[in-house]
Protein backbone atom coordinates (compact mmCIF):
# COMPACT_ATOMS: atom_id res chain seq x y z
CA UNK A 1 0.00 0.00 0.00
CA UNK A 2 1.45 3.41 -1.16
CA UNK A 3 2.32 5.90 1.88
CA UNK A 4 0.75 8.66 0.38
CA UNK A 5 -2.66 7.01 -0.01
CA UNK A 6 -2.27 5.57 3.67
CA UNK A 7 -1.68 8.79 4.78
CA UNK A 8 -4.89 9.95 2.77
CA UNK A 9 -6.78 7.19 4.73
CA UNK A 10 -5.42 7.96 8.01
CA UNK A 11 -8.72 11.12 8.10
CA UNK A 12 -11.03 8.54 7.50
CA UNK A 13 -9.58 5.83 9.92
CA UNK A 14 -9.82 8.97 12.17
CA UNK A 15 -13.65 9.95 11.47
CA UNK A 16 -14.76 5.75 11.79
CA UNK A 17 -12.89 5.94 15.42
CA UNK A 18 -14.81 9.30 15.95
CA UNK A 19 -18.28 7.65 14.98
CA UNK A 20 -17.52 4.66 16.74
CA UNK A 21 -16.54 6.85 19.87
CA UNK A 22 -20.43 8.89 19.32
CA UNK A 23 -22.81 6.41 17.82
CA UNK A 24 -22.70 3.18 19.75
CA UNK A 25 -24.22 5.37 22.80
CA UNK A 26 -27.52 5.07 19.86
CA UNK A 27 -27.57 1.42 19.96
CA UNK A 28 -26.24 0.50 23.42
CA UNK A 29 -26.65 3.57 25.49
CA UNK A 30 -29.81 3.08 27.03
CA UNK A 31 -28.68 -0.17 27.93
CA UNK A 32 -25.46 0.75 29.13
CA UNK A 33 -27.44 3.78 31.26
CA UNK A 34 -29.49 1.58 32.71
CA UNK A 35 -27.20 -0.44 33.89
CA UNK A 36 -28.49 -3.75 32.38
CA UNK A 37 -25.64 -4.77 29.84
CA UNK A 38 -22.20 -4.18 30.95
CA UNK A 39 -20.36 -1.65 28.74
CA UNK A 40 -17.69 -4.29 27.73
CA UNK A 41 -20.20 -6.72 26.47
CA UNK A 42 -22.15 -3.96 25.05
CA UNK A 43 -19.07 -2.75 22.72
CA UNK A 44 -18.10 -6.49 22.24
CA UNK A 45 -21.14 -6.89 20.26
CA UNK A 46 -21.59 -3.68 18.92
CA UNK A 47 -18.37 -3.97 17.34
CA UNK A 48 -18.98 -7.09 15.81
CA UNK A 49 -21.91 -6.59 14.18
CA UNK A 50 -20.57 -3.20 12.95
CA UNK A 51 -18.41 -4.61 11.36
CA UNK A 52 -20.43 -7.34 9.61
CA UNK A 53 -22.99 -4.90 8.84
CA UNK A 54 -20.18 -2.72 6.94
CA UNK A 55 -18.35 -5.44 5.46
CA UNK A 56 -21.82 -7.74 3.64
CA UNK A 57 -23.94 -4.67 3.21
CA UNK A 58 -22.28 -1.54 3.68
CA UNK A 59 -21.33 -1.49 -0.46
CA UNK A 60 -25.36 -1.51 -0.88
CA UNK A 61 -26.36 0.91 1.64
CA UNK A 62 -28.30 4.10 0.20
CA UNK A 63 -26.81 7.55 0.63
CA UNK A 64 -27.70 10.96 -0.87
CA UNK A 65 -24.69 12.80 0.65
CA UNK A 66 -22.80 12.56 -2.79
CA UNK A 67 -25.61 13.96 -4.67
CA UNK A 68 -24.10 17.58 -2.24
CA UNK A 69 -20.97 17.54 -3.96
CA UNK A 70 -18.87 15.36 -5.70
CA UNK A 71 -15.54 15.41 -4.05
CA UNK A 72 -12.97 15.31 -7.04
CA UNK A 73 -9.34 15.15 -5.37
CA UNK A 74 -7.99 12.88 -2.80
CA UNK A 75 -6.60 16.03 -1.07
CA UNK A 76 -9.85 16.82 -0.88
CA UNK A 77 -11.28 13.99 0.28
CA UNK A 78 -8.25 13.83 2.83
CA UNK A 79 -9.67 17.36 4.28
CA UNK A 80 -13.76 16.46 3.75
CA UNK A 81 -13.43 13.40 5.81
CA UNK A 82 -10.97 14.96 8.51
CA UNK A 83 -12.97 17.78 9.02
CA UNK A 84 -16.09 15.92 9.87
CA UNK A 85 -14.22 13.44 12.14
CA UNK A 86 -12.59 16.30 14.43
CA UNK A 87 -16.21 17.83 14.03
CA UNK A 88 -17.33 14.91 15.91
CA UNK A 89 -14.18 14.09 18.17
CA UNK A 90 -14.96 17.43 19.34
CA UNK A 91 -18.76 16.99 20.48
CA UNK A 92 -17.71 13.92 21.84
CA UNK A 93 -15.22 14.92 24.12
CA UNK A 94 -18.36 17.38 25.51
CA UNK A 95 -20.37 13.96 25.69
CA UNK A 96 -22.78 15.53 23.16
CA UNK A 97 -24.62 12.87 20.74
CA UNK A 98 -23.91 14.35 17.15
CA UNK A 99 -24.50 13.15 13.84
CA UNK A 100 -21.82 11.99 11.64
CA UNK A 101 -24.22 12.43 8.56
CA UNK A 102 -24.33 16.28 9.98
CA UNK A 103 -20.33 16.65 10.09
CA UNK A 104 -19.74 14.97 6.55
CA UNK A 105 -22.65 17.16 5.54
CA UNK A 106 -21.47 20.36 6.39
CA UNK A 107 -17.53 19.34 5.40
CA UNK A 108 -18.79 18.61 2.07
CA UNK A 109 -20.80 22.29 1.88
CA UNK A 110 -17.36 23.81 2.71
CA UNK A 111 -15.70 21.51 0.37
CA UNK A 112 -18.03 23.15 -2.49
CA UNK A 113 -17.77 26.73 -1.46
CA UNK A 114 -14.04 26.63 -1.85
CA UNK A 115 -13.77 24.65 -4.51
CA UNK A 116 -16.40 26.86 -6.05
CA UNK A 117 -19.28 24.61 -6.84
CA UNK A 118 -22.84 24.23 -6.47
CA UNK A 119 -24.67 22.56 -3.57
CA UNK A 120 -27.75 20.90 -4.58
CA UNK A 121 -30.28 22.31 -2.79
CA UNK A 122 -32.86 20.12 -3.59
CA UNK A 123 -30.72 17.20 -1.57
CA UNK A 124 -29.73 19.85 0.36
CA UNK A 125 -33.18 20.43 1.85
CA UNK A 126 -34.59 16.76 1.25
CA UNK A 127 -31.58 16.08 4.08
CA UNK A 128 -32.13 18.97 6.82
CA UNK A 129 -35.86 17.83 6.19
CA UNK A 130 -35.09 14.52 7.77
CA UNK A 131 -33.41 16.23 10.84
CA UNK A 132 -36.31 17.60 12.05
CA UNK A 133 -38.81 14.51 10.91
CA UNK A 134 -36.03 11.85 12.39
CA UNK A 135 -36.64 12.49 16.17
CA UNK A 136 -40.57 13.67 15.40
CA UNK A 137 -41.13 10.04 13.80
CA UNK A 138 -39.14 8.05 16.42
CA UNK A 139 -41.01 9.89 19.35
CA UNK A 140 -44.58 8.59 17.89
CA UNK A 141 -43.01 5.62 17.16
CA UNK A 142 -42.11 4.90 20.96
CA UNK A 143 -45.30 6.30 22.30
CA UNK A 144 -47.61 3.30 20.88
CA UNK A 145 -44.57 1.06 21.15
CA UNK A 146 -44.02 1.77 24.99
CA UNK A 147 -48.06 1.16 25.67
CA UNK A 148 -47.94 -1.78 24.01
CA UNK A 149 -44.90 -3.42 25.55
CA UNK A 150 -46.57 -1.85 28.89
CA UNK A 151 -50.14 -4.11 28.27
CA UNK A 152 -48.17 -7.28 27.40
CA UNK A 153 -45.97 -7.30 30.39
CA UNK A 154 -49.10 -6.52 32.34
CA UNK A 155 -50.48 -9.32 30.80
CA UNK A 156 -48.14 -11.89 30.97
CA UNK A 157 -47.12 -11.13 34.63
CA UNK A 158 -43.60 -12.15 34.71
CA UNK A 159 -41.62 -12.66 38.02
CA UNK A 160 -39.09 -9.86 38.17
CA UNK A 161 -36.05 -12.19 38.27
CA UNK A 162 -37.71 -13.85 34.58
CA UNK A 163 -38.41 -10.44 33.45
CA UNK A 164 -34.90 -8.89 34.16
CA UNK A 165 -33.24 -11.55 31.87
CA UNK A 166 -35.82 -11.38 29.24
CA UNK A 167 -35.30 -7.05 29.12
CA UNK A 168 -31.19 -8.31 29.31
CA UNK A 169 -31.54 -10.51 26.43
CA UNK A 170 -33.55 -8.26 24.28
CA UNK A 171 -31.71 -5.31 24.99
CA UNK A 172 -28.85 -7.40 23.42
CA UNK A 173 -30.49 -8.63 20.30
CA UNK A 174 -32.30 -4.94 19.87
CA UNK A 175 -28.19 -3.48 20.18
CA UNK A 176 -26.82 -6.43 18.03
CA UNK A 177 -29.68 -5.72 15.09
CA UNK A 178 -28.94 -1.64 15.85
CA UNK A 179 -25.16 -2.18 15.77
CA UNK A 180 -25.82 -4.26 12.14
CA UNK A 181 -27.67 -1.21 10.53
CA UNK A 182 -25.15 1.22 11.48
CA UNK A 183 -22.12 -0.05 10.19
CA UNK A 184 -24.10 -0.80 6.69
CA UNK A 185 -25.77 2.56 7.04
CA UNK A 186 -23.03 4.71 7.79
CA UNK A 187 -19.63 2.96 6.69
CA UNK A 188 -19.77 4.61 2.86
CA UNK A 189 -20.13 7.94 5.21
CA UNK A 190 -16.46 7.04 6.70
CA UNK A 191 -14.52 5.63 3.86
CA UNK A 192 -16.53 6.35 0.60
CA UNK A 193 -15.06 9.49 -0.48
CA UNK A 194 -11.77 6.82 -0.56
CA UNK A 195 -13.65 4.32 -2.96
CA UNK A 196 -11.71 6.02 -6.70
CA UNK A 197 -8.37 5.57 -5.13
CA UNK A 198 -8.64 2.51 -2.37
CA UNK A 199 -5.25 0.59 -2.64
CA UNK A 200 -7.03 -2.89 -2.19
CA UNK A 201 -7.48 -5.64 -4.95
CA UNK A 202 -10.05 -8.26 -4.92
CA UNK A 203 -9.05 -11.92 -3.95
CA UNK A 204 -10.91 -15.27 -3.78
CA UNK A 205 -10.86 -17.45 -0.45
CA UNK A 206 -12.28 -20.76 -1.24
CA UNK A 207 -14.55 -20.05 -3.94
CA UNK A 208 -16.05 -16.50 -2.60
CA UNK A 209 -14.82 -13.47 -3.48
CA UNK A 210 -13.22 -10.49 -1.71
CA UNK A 211 -13.97 -7.33 -3.22
CA UNK A 212 -11.31 -4.33 -2.40
CA UNK A 213 -14.53 -2.16 -1.64
CA UNK A 214 -14.99 -4.92 1.36
CA UNK A 215 -11.84 -4.84 2.53
CA UNK A 216 -11.41 -0.78 2.65
CA UNK A 217 -15.08 -1.04 4.32
CA UNK A 218 -13.49 -3.68 6.87
CA UNK A 219 -10.68 -1.42 7.53
CA UNK A 220 -12.96 1.31 8.16
CA UNK A 221 -15.26 -0.80 10.61
CA UNK A 222 -12.38 -1.70 12.43
CA UNK A 223 -12.08 1.83 13.16
CA UNK A 224 -15.47 2.38 14.10
CA UNK A 225 -14.83 -0.71 16.45
CA UNK A 226 -12.00 0.49 18.38
CA UNK A 227 -13.94 3.89 18.68
CA UNK A 228 -16.65 1.91 20.23
CA UNK A 229 -14.01 0.42 22.92
CA UNK A 230 -12.04 3.14 24.08
CA UNK A 231 -14.35 6.64 23.91
CA UNK A 232 -18.03 5.78 23.71
CA UNK A 233 -18.84 4.81 27.19
CA UNK A 234 -19.33 8.86 28.29
CA UNK A 235 -21.80 9.34 25.15
CA UNK A 236 -23.81 6.80 26.43
CA UNK A 237 -24.22 7.36 29.51
CA UNK A 238 -25.65 10.76 28.49
CA UNK A 239 -27.90 9.17 26.32
CA UNK A 240 -29.02 6.70 28.61
CA UNK A 241 -29.96 8.74 31.61
CA UNK A 242 -28.78 11.89 31.01
CA UNK A 243 -32.06 12.74 29.45
CA UNK A 244 -34.27 11.02 31.68
CA UNK A 245 -34.24 8.16 34.40
CA UNK A 246 -35.17 5.44 32.54
CA UNK A 247 -36.73 1.94 33.09
CA UNK A 248 -34.79 -1.18 31.60
CA UNK A 249 -38.34 -1.69 29.95
CA UNK A 250 -38.23 1.97 28.59
CA UNK A 251 -34.94 1.77 27.58
CA UNK A 252 -35.60 -1.36 25.08
CA UNK A 253 -38.82 0.93 23.72
CA UNK A 254 -36.21 3.35 22.71
CA UNK A 255 -33.63 1.31 21.13
CA UNK A 256 -36.49 -0.15 18.98
CA UNK A 257 -38.48 2.43 18.00
CA UNK A 258 -34.87 4.27 16.17
CA UNK A 259 -34.41 1.05 14.63
CA UNK A 260 -37.72 0.96 13.12
CA UNK A 261 -37.18 4.67 12.01
CA UNK A 262 -33.87 3.75 10.50
CA UNK A 263 -35.62 0.82 8.68
CA UNK A 264 -38.39 3.35 7.32
CA UNK A 265 -35.62 5.50 5.41
CA UNK A 266 -33.33 3.08 4.75
CA UNK A 267 -35.02 -0.06 3.68
CA UNK A 268 -35.00 -1.17 -0.22
CA UNK A 269 -37.55 -3.91 0.82
CA UNK A 270 -39.98 -2.10 2.22
CA UNK A 271 -39.78 1.23 -0.88
CA UNK A 272 -39.99 -2.24 -3.32
CA UNK A 273 -43.11 -3.37 -1.31
CA UNK A 274 -44.81 0.07 -1.70
CA UNK A 275 -44.10 0.52 -5.49
CA UNK A 276 -45.24 -2.52 -6.53
CA UNK A 277 -48.62 -1.95 -4.50
CA UNK A 278 -48.89 0.92 -6.16
CA UNK A 279 -48.41 3.20 -2.83
CA UNK A 280 -46.28 6.65 -2.54
CA UNK A 281 -42.65 5.42 -1.70
CA UNK A 282 -40.58 6.64 1.72
CA UNK A 283 -37.23 8.65 0.13
CA UNK A 284 -34.37 6.67 1.35
CA UNK A 285 -32.21 9.49 2.95
CA UNK A 286 -29.83 8.83 5.53
CA UNK A 287 -31.14 9.94 9.00
CA UNK A 288 -29.20 10.38 12.60
CA UNK A 289 -29.78 7.45 14.53
CA UNK A 290 -28.92 10.07 17.40
CA UNK A 291 -31.59 12.21 16.33
CA UNK A 292 -34.19 9.02 16.26
CA UNK A 293 -32.97 7.72 19.87
CA UNK A 294 -33.43 11.43 21.52
CA UNK A 295 -36.78 11.25 20.04
CA UNK A 296 -38.01 7.97 21.26
CA UNK A 297 -36.55 9.09 24.83
CA UNK A 298 -38.79 12.71 24.26
CA UNK A 299 -41.63 10.58 22.93
CA UNK A 300 -41.63 8.32 26.31
CA UNK A 301 -40.72 11.54 28.74
CA UNK A 302 -43.33 13.04 27.39
CA UNK A 303 -46.38 10.92 27.31
CA UNK A 304 -45.22 10.64 31.01
CA UNK A 305 -45.77 14.42 31.18
CA UNK A 306 -42.53 15.89 30.91
CA UNK A 307 -42.19 14.38 34.28
CA UNK A 308 -37.99 14.07 35.19
CA UNK A 309 -36.91 15.07 31.71
CA UNK A 310 -33.58 17.03 31.97
CA UNK A 311 -34.38 20.03 29.59
CA UNK A 312 -31.16 21.77 30.03
CA UNK A 313 -29.27 18.84 28.12
CA UNK A 314 -31.89 18.34 25.79
CA UNK A 315 -31.17 22.03 24.88
CA UNK A 316 -27.23 21.21 24.69
CA UNK A 317 -27.82 18.48 22.34
CA UNK A 318 -30.27 20.30 20.23
CA UNK A 319 -27.51 22.87 20.03
CA UNK A 320 -25.36 20.68 18.66
CA UNK A 321 -27.36 19.37 15.71
CA UNK A 322 -27.61 22.71 14.81
CA UNK A 323 -23.78 23.46 15.09
CA UNK A 324 -22.15 20.93 14.20
CA UNK A 325 -22.59 21.33 9.93
CA UNK A 326 -21.98 24.70 10.49
CA UNK A 327 -18.57 24.16 12.75
CA UNK A 328 -17.24 21.29 9.99
CA UNK A 329 -18.14 23.63 7.33
CA UNK A 330 -16.14 26.44 8.63
CA UNK A 331 -12.96 23.77 9.58
CA UNK A 332 -13.51 22.39 6.08
CA UNK A 333 -12.68 25.34 4.91
CA UNK A 334 -10.15 26.51 6.29
CA UNK A 335 -8.59 23.40 6.60
CA UNK A 336 -8.59 22.98 2.50
CA UNK A 337 -6.67 26.49 2.00
CA UNK A 338 -4.06 25.22 4.17
CA UNK A 339 -3.39 22.24 2.65
CA UNK A 340 -3.72 24.07 -0.77
CA UNK A 341 -1.61 26.97 -0.57
CA UNK A 342 0.73 25.85 2.34
CA UNK A 343 1.41 21.92 1.65
CA UNK A 344 1.01 22.54 -1.89
CA UNK A 345 -1.91 19.72 -2.45
CA UNK A 346 -4.52 19.20 -5.10
CA UNK A 347 -7.86 19.58 -3.03
CA UNK A 348 -10.19 20.31 -6.27
CA UNK A 349 -9.60 20.01 -9.71
CA UNK A 350 -11.57 22.32 -11.71
CA UNK A 351 -14.68 21.48 -13.94
CA UNK A 352 -15.11 23.17 -16.65
CA UNK A 353 -18.31 23.75 -18.95
CA UNK A 354 -19.55 25.45 -22.16
CA UNK A 355 -21.99 25.79 -24.65
CA UNK A 356 -20.82 24.38 -27.81
CA UNK A 357 -23.11 23.98 -30.66
CA UNK A 358 -23.51 19.88 -29.55
CA UNK A 359 -24.94 21.24 -26.20
CA UNK A 360 -26.49 23.45 -27.82
CA UNK A 361 -28.53 20.78 -29.84
CA UNK A 362 -29.13 18.86 -27.01
CA UNK A 363 -30.71 21.98 -24.58
CA UNK A 364 -32.94 22.12 -27.65
CA UNK A 365 -33.99 18.13 -27.85
CA UNK A 366 -34.64 18.68 -23.93
CA UNK A 367 -36.97 21.12 -24.92
CA UNK A 368 -35.07 24.07 -23.08
CA UNK A 369 -35.50 27.68 -24.51
CA UNK A 370 -31.54 28.91 -25.64
CA UNK A 371 -32.98 32.32 -26.73
CA UNK A 372 -31.50 34.29 -23.69
CA UNK A 373 -28.10 32.84 -23.88
CA UNK A 374 -26.93 34.05 -26.63
CA UNK A 375 -24.16 35.83 -24.48
CA UNK A 376 -22.60 32.72 -23.42
CA UNK A 377 -23.29 30.21 -26.98
CA UNK A 378 -19.42 29.15 -27.28
CA UNK A 379 -17.85 30.36 -24.31
CA UNK A 380 -15.71 27.80 -21.63
CA UNK A 381 -16.46 28.50 -18.04
CA UNK A 382 -14.87 27.46 -14.51
CA UNK A 383 -16.79 26.53 -11.86
CA UNK A 384 -20.47 25.38 -11.30
CA UNK A 385 -20.97 28.73 -9.32
CA UNK A 386 -19.82 31.07 -11.73
CA UNK A 387 -21.94 29.15 -14.77
CA UNK A 388 -25.31 29.50 -12.35
CA UNK A 389 -24.60 33.01 -11.52
CA UNK A 390 -24.35 33.66 -15.49
CA UNK A 391 -27.39 31.62 -16.46
CA UNK A 392 -29.49 34.34 -13.62
CA UNK A 393 -28.11 36.85 -15.20
CA UNK A 394 -29.37 35.19 -18.45
CA UNK A 395 -32.55 34.94 -17.29
CA UNK A 396 -32.95 31.40 -15.84
CA UNK A 397 -33.55 31.66 -12.17
CA UNK A 398 -35.38 28.30 -11.82
CA UNK A 399 -32.74 26.37 -9.49
CA UNK A 400 -33.57 23.07 -11.04
CA UNK A 401 -33.85 23.66 -15.17
CA UNK A 402 -30.02 25.31 -13.96
CA UNK A 403 -29.21 22.03 -12.45
CA UNK A 404 -30.36 20.23 -15.88
CA UNK A 405 -28.25 22.45 -17.88
CA UNK A 406 -25.65 22.13 -15.83
CA UNK A 407 -25.12 19.13 -16.04
CA UNK A 408 -25.44 19.16 -20.04
CA UNK A 409 -22.94 21.64 -20.32
CA UNK A 410 -20.17 19.74 -18.20
CA UNK A 411 -17.09 18.64 -19.84
CA UNK A 412 -16.43 15.23 -18.73
CA UNK A 413 -14.61 13.14 -21.48
CA UNK A 414 -15.59 9.50 -21.95
CA UNK A 415 -12.91 7.38 -23.01
CA UNK A 416 -14.49 3.38 -23.59
CA UNK A 417 -11.11 1.50 -22.84
CA UNK A 418 -11.14 -1.95 -24.65
CA UNK A 419 -9.64 -3.05 -21.35
CA UNK A 420 -11.85 -1.25 -18.82
CA UNK A 421 -14.51 -2.92 -20.63
CA UNK A 422 -13.04 -6.35 -19.81
CA UNK A 423 -13.44 -5.36 -15.54
CA UNK A 424 -17.13 -4.58 -15.88
CA UNK A 425 -19.41 -7.27 -13.75
CA UNK A 426 -20.98 -8.97 -16.75
CA UNK A 427 -23.58 -10.31 -14.53
CA UNK A 428 -24.56 -7.21 -12.91
CA UNK A 429 -25.13 -5.36 -16.31
CA UNK A 430 -26.57 -8.21 -18.53
CA UNK A 431 -25.80 -9.36 -21.91
CA UNK A 432 -27.89 -6.69 -23.79
CA UNK A 433 -26.16 -4.07 -21.66
CA UNK A 434 -22.78 -5.27 -22.19
CA UNK A 435 -23.68 -5.94 -25.59
CA UNK A 436 -23.74 -2.17 -26.55
CA UNK A 437 -21.00 -0.87 -24.34
CA UNK A 438 -19.03 -3.26 -26.71
CA UNK A 439 -20.55 -2.19 -29.50
CA UNK A 440 -18.52 1.30 -28.70
CA UNK A 441 -15.09 0.14 -27.53
CA UNK A 442 -12.62 2.54 -28.41
CA UNK A 443 -15.05 5.78 -28.92
CA UNK A 444 -13.99 9.05 -27.22
CA UNK A 445 -16.61 11.53 -26.00
CA UNK A 446 -16.82 14.57 -24.80
CA UNK A 447 -19.67 15.00 -22.45
CA UNK A 448 -21.34 12.00 -20.86
CA UNK A 449 -24.73 12.32 -21.92
CA UNK A 450 -22.94 11.46 -25.57
CA UNK A 451 -22.03 8.47 -24.34
CA UNK A 452 -25.32 7.48 -22.56
CA UNK A 453 -27.29 9.12 -25.72
CA UNK A 454 -25.19 6.28 -27.76
CA UNK A 455 -26.18 3.38 -25.25
CA UNK A 456 -29.83 4.38 -25.34
CA UNK A 457 -29.90 4.62 -29.01
CA UNK A 458 -28.15 0.70 -29.50
CA UNK A 459 -30.09 -1.31 -26.52
CA UNK A 460 -33.76 0.41 -25.33
CA UNK A 461 -33.02 -1.57 -21.49
CA UNK A 462 -30.57 1.61 -21.48
CA UNK A 463 -33.29 4.44 -20.93
CA UNK A 464 -35.57 5.05 -18.24
CA UNK A 465 -38.82 4.25 -18.18
CA UNK A 466 -41.92 7.17 -17.45
CA UNK A 467 -41.13 8.63 -14.21
CA UNK A 468 -43.57 7.14 -11.80
CA UNK A 469 -43.99 5.26 -8.68
CA UNK A 470 -44.23 1.92 -10.11
CA UNK A 471 -41.05 2.85 -12.29
CA UNK A 472 -39.41 4.29 -9.44
CA UNK A 473 -37.18 0.67 -8.37
CA UNK A 474 -36.85 -0.03 -12.29
CA UNK A 475 -35.14 3.67 -13.15
CA UNK A 476 -33.17 3.06 -9.97
CA UNK A 477 -31.44 0.17 -11.21
CA UNK A 478 -30.68 1.63 -14.20
CA UNK A 479 -29.39 5.15 -13.24
CA UNK A 480 -27.07 2.88 -10.72
CA UNK A 481 -25.41 0.66 -13.67
CA UNK A 482 -25.18 4.24 -15.86
CA UNK A 483 -23.49 5.97 -13.09
CA UNK A 484 -21.16 2.74 -12.39
CA UNK A 485 -19.85 2.60 -16.24
CA UNK A 486 -19.83 6.28 -16.83
CA UNK A 487 -16.86 6.24 -13.89
CA UNK A 488 -15.06 3.54 -15.04
CA UNK A 489 -14.62 4.84 -18.52
CA UNK A 490 -14.40 8.75 -16.91
CA UNK A 491 -10.66 10.36 -18.50
CA UNK A 492 -9.33 11.65 -15.38
CA UNK A 493 -7.40 14.85 -15.77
Amino acid sequence: MSMTILMFLSSGLFLGWSLGANDAANVFGTAVGTRMVKFVTAAIVCSVFIILGATIDGAGAAHTLGKLGAVNAIGGSFMVAFSAAFTVYWMTKLGVPVSTSQAVVGAIIGWNIYSGNVTDTEALIKIMSTWVACPILSGLVAIPLYLLVKGLLKLCNFHLLHLDAVTRISLIIAGAFGSYALGANNIANVMGVFVPVSPFTDFTVNGTQITGIQQLFFLGAVAISVGVFTYSKRVMLTVGDGIMAMTPVVAWVVVIAQSVVLFLFASEGLEHFLATHHLPTIPLVPVSSSQAVVGAVMGIGLLKGGRGMKWSVLGRISSGWVTTPVISALICFVALFFLQNVFNQKVYHDIYYDFSPAVVEKLHRENIDTSNMKSILGKKIKGSVALKETLAKNGVDDDKLASKIIDIAEISRVYVSPEHIGKLDYSWYGDEKMDAIRHLSGRRYKYKWQFTDDLEDLDSSWKKLPSSIENKLANKAIKERREAVIREFKVNK
